[in-house]
């Protein structure tokens, strides 16, 4: 996945990501802006997962949400 797409749409998919991460505040995501490592140390932060988990539940949800908008693109 790119991450530089994550990055430039956040405004559209910070929305998502608190509905798969509740626990993440509406600050929280304002300093993730998109970005892959503060997205990562803020889950470990919040959900007391190791590097590892936090980096694989980013890439599961950031793979679907990059499908779901090259989908919805090419529509």
């Amino acid at each position: 996945m790119n991450d530089d797409i994550i990055k430039g749409k956040w405004t559209q998919f910070k929305g998502e990501a608190k509905k798969q991460w509740g626990k993440l505040t509406d600050d929280d995501l304002d300093v993730i802006n998109g970005e892959k490592e503060k997205f990562i140390g803020k889950l470990q932060e919040r959900y007391g997962h190791s590097k590892e988990a936090a980096e694989e539940e980013y890439n599961t949800w950031s793979k679907r949400h990059y499908e779901n908008d090259a989908n919805n693109t090419l529509l």
